[in-house]
């Protein structure tokens, strides 16, 4: 095994689970993207906040435990970037850890077109 074969596998471990997963999606459906700043460099996109994406996959008005720890996990295999403003922790996907899923499903795809 590769350093990328590892890397990849800590990206499905953390999507193993179906509430990190639901947190996935919310993210990936409510995430308006990537952001210019005016020196041309890419921002980090604004997101829902960490109470926000809660609200959305649990119903709950206050952050569970539950909850933070599985954005820990999300956030320590490179899915996710929290970023503090203010009183509030505002997440986004990490654009490179979807690029990588990406290329290894695309990937995945060419090798089979010809295995039906």
């Amino acid at each position: 095994m590769n350093p990328e074969d590892d890397d990849l596998a800590a990206l499905f471990k953390a999507l193993g689970d179906p509430t990190r997963l639901a947190i996935f999606t919310c993210l990936r459906d409510c995430c308006p993207g990537a952001a210019f700043d005016d020196d041309g460099g890419i921002r980090p996109a604004d997101g829902p906040t960490v109470g926000e994406v809660c609200c959305r996959i649990t119903g709950a008005e206050r952050v569970t435990s539950t909850l933070s720890a599985h954005l820990k996990e999300l956030r320590q295999a490179g899915l996710v970037r929290t970023e503090r403003r203010g009183k509030h922790v505002v997440c986004s996907l990490d654009p490179d850890a979807v690029a990588r899923l990406a290329a290894f499903f695309a990937r995945a795809q060419e090798k089979t077109r010809g295995c039906r």
